[in-house]
């Protein structure tokens, strides 16, 4: 397949709408191999024509001036497919495009059509020829704004004769901080560009590429700050330079207007950000009806980072992970830390759109891990025989539960050995101060173990707090848990030890309290670690 792309934006390859242009023929690359020319209309050598007609009869088919216009026609004739990709302006296309479809002018015939309105036919068969339009522009959504554009089409390729991609909040494409969303979209014109070489573009996808990549007043606020202007400002002071934005300020509004409002928790916050290169602060309010940005007038902080301007530019575009930066100490975080655990949710109307799973994933339950040692731990020291068969009648259960929880390797490792230990409780082949000790030390051992492999085994469970699997990705959560497994496999490796030593004394009854009072004194030490360490690591300093 010969595909030739007529690129009219004056910005070459950078601009906005060569990257739909590009991802539109990874599609086509999908399906067959193709033969693509991109053709520069910016940096062509293309007199303007003369009107003199020479090409309809002194000269058929050849125009007159010497320029670079001969050598297009030629390769436009050429291809299967001809791609046009400008920007939009004006509410038509750039100067220089038009110029090039005023020179096609020998490539029809001078008669008349019969057509309602007449026009020229082609000197050509170009019945085999497809034609795509790609364009971008500079408002929240295409609708309504390429009534021109397709007039123009409508004429040169004939009414239904080509197929469109118009996206609006093209400005937005090269914003980096953007680029989890407009990478979506690229993705959605790349499988534009995939139907297009089966037969058409589904309607479905049609829909999708139709959709505008922000709501309205965010595109507006985003698009403001991409200028690096203020429209408050620039307001109050009636001069241009008032409303003129620092980059410091201009990224700050730019990640202020992805705030999602629905986020709330009945708390107003101010995160206050003081780059540390620019020696500049700015504070953004985030409340129950939107977002505000200050540059003066400071209210008291709830949350405060102090980063450099470019490591959370980086954070921001994607180049630099945050939580491993934090791990690194590239910034500093003080005050409520939990805005940082719900960031991604916070500040999410720039992440791309949610894809439906198919079955939604189950989720962990460490209760059900719990529940075969919890049963012989209450029931052995009450009596052993009806004990053993309570474990049984626990493990045997336990499978059930899956049905609508997630299942971990702990699970079945709990099933084996508290199983093995009921059996031999039941077979009265040990005795039961040493089959209770063994227990713990078991359980012990199976924390232990975790804590030196890849995911220690509280992450198994707490990860669904903490945005599921993501949280996996999360070095600052990955080492806060490995940390509290290792407190956990602590305190049961050593609990045989005491549990052995008093199921040999007269107070061998206190051991059930003993061993239920400290793991829930530990329990309330891990709920309150998983809050302390993060915000204490991310306020520390080198």
């Amino acid at each position: 397949m010969r595909v030739l792309v007529l690129n009219g934006s004056p910005k070459g390859d950078k601009s906005n709408t060569y990257r739909l242009t590009s991802a539109f023929l990874d599609g086509l690359r999908q399906t067959q191999p193709v033969e693509a020319e991109t053709i520069e209309v910016g940096k062509l050598h293309l007199l303007p024509c003369r009107g003199c007609f020479a090409c309809w009869s002194k000269t058929p088919g050849k125009c007159v001036l010497q320029d670079d216009m001969a050598g297009v026609i030629e390769k436009i004739l050429a291809a299967d497919v001809l791609i046009w990709s400008f920007p939009l302006y004006y509410f038509s296309i750039p100067g220089q495009l038009k110029l090039l479809i005023d020179r096609q002018l020998p490539m029809s015939l001078p008669f008349m059509t019969d057509t309602e309105s007449g026009g020229h036919p082609s000197r050509y068969d170009r019945s085999g020829q497809r034609q795509v339009v790609i364009s971008t522009c500079g408002f929240y959504t295409a609708e309504g704004n390429y009534d021109a554009v397709d007039a123009q089409f409508s004429r040169l390729c004939s009414a239904g004769g080509y197929t469109s991609v118009y996206c609006g909040q093209g400005e937005l494409f090269r914003v980096p901080a953007l680029r989890q969303r407009t990478d979506a979209y690229l993705e959605l014109v790349k499988q534009a560009g995939a139907e297009f070489v089966r037969g058409a573009i589904s309607a479905e996808t049609a829909c999708a590429l139709r959709q505008p990549l922000f709501p309205r007043a965010v595109f507006e606020q985003m698009a403001d700050a991409s200028w690096g202007v203020s429209r408050e400002d620039t307001a109050a002071e009636k001069t241009p330079e008032a409303g003129k934005l620092s980059p410091a300020q201009a990224f700050t509004r730019q990640m202020a207007a992805l705030y999602d409002p629905s986020t709330w928790d009945r708390k107003d916050r101010v995160l206050e950000f003081f780059y540390t290169d620019t020696g500049e602060t700015c504070q953004i309010v985030l409340g129950k009806d939107g977002q505000r940005v200050l540059q003066s007038d400071f209210l008291p902080s709830t949350t405060r980072i102090e980063t450099p301007l470019s490591v959370w530019q980086k954070i921001g575009s994607g180049e630099l992970d945050g939580k491993q930066a934090m791990m690194e100490h590239q910034y500093r975080v003080t005050g409520d830390f939990s805005v940082m655990l719900r960031w991604d949710d916070i500040f999410g109307l720039g992440a791309a759109p949610a894809q439906p799973s198919a079955e939604p994933r189950k989720k962990t339950n460490m209760t059900l891990m719990l529940l075969p040692w919890m049963a012989i731990w209450i029931a052995l020291s009450i009596h052993a025989q009806i004990g053993a068969c309570v474990g049984l009648a626990a493990c045997a259960l336990l499978p059930f539960a899956f049905l609508k929880y997630r299942l971990t390797i702990f699970e079945p490792c709990s099933i084996l050995a508290v199983g093995t230990i009921c059996v031999l409780t039941l077979l009265d082949a040990l005795p039961l101060t040493l089959l209770l000790p063994a227990s713990y030390l078991l359980f012990g051992l199976m924390w232990g173990v975790t804590v030196f492999l890849p995911m220690p085994l509280t992450a198994y469970y707490s990860m669904n707090g903490y945005g599921g699997e993501t949280a996996l990705q999360n070095p600052l959560f990955m080492h806060t848990n490995r940390i509290l497994t290792a407190c956990w496999a602590v305190l049961y490796l050593l609990t045989p030890v005491w549990t052995w030593y008093l199921l040999q004394t007269p107070v061998s009854y206190l051991t059930g309290a003993i061993n239920s009072v400290l793991p829930m004194l530990l329990g309330a030490f891990t709920a309150w670690f998983q809050r302390w360490y993060p915000a204490h690591y991310a306020a520390s300093k080198k």
